[in-house]
């Protein structure tokens, strides 16, 4: 099949675990696109997308959900996963799902989105993330799991598997 990956990073982190997905896909002998929300201009010439963001002051990021509710209506129409990166920590903080996911997942027919936790760099940071990172006490370090980020990419990869009707 094929597959657009699509991730919304803007320090990366988020963008690397949308490539270690491509990755497992393509190892399950799909053809993957790795393609910038922004630079999505159709979604039709695919067989099945992997939305991914990361999380901004509590919602995913705008490029993201301007690519959701462009493509909308096509994306409905085929299958479609959401992952989240942004929670940070031991325990990961903060706990809650972004307020806009729901809405983003219902528009783009995604049933389970997934949240993976992510990596703290703050020495990429502009002023006002520093300063945000600062009020919400964020631990520093990178708190991806990579082995549940690959298991849910294998998952991906069976459902793609299946007989076209079962999907």
């Amino acid at each position: 099949m094929r597959v657009l990956v699509t991730v919304a990073s803007r320090h990366g982190a988020t963008r690397e675990i949308g490539g270690e997905i491509a990755a497992v896909l393509r190892g399950a002998g799909h053809t993957v696109d790795e393609v910038d929300p922004d630079d999505v201009e159709h979604v039709h010439d695919y067989d099945a997308v992997v939305l991914g963001s990361a999380v901004y002051v509590g919602r995913l990021a705008v490029a993201l959900r301007d690519l959701v509710e462009r493509q909308g209506a096509f994306l409905r129409s085929m299958p479609v996963w959401l992952f989240w990166s942004g929670p940070v920590g031991d325990p990961p903080m903060p706990p809650t799902v972004p307020d806009d996911v729901d809405v983003v997942a219902e528009h783009a027919g995604v049933e389970q989105p997934k949240c993976f936790v992510g990596r703290l760099d703050r020495g990429g940071l502009g002023l006002s993330e520093r300063a945000l990172v600062a009020l919400t006490s964020a631990q520093t370090g990178d708190f991806r799991d990579w082995d549940e980020v690959r298991a849910w990419a294998v998952s991906v990869a069976e459902e793609l598997s299946k007989p076209a009707t079962t999907v």
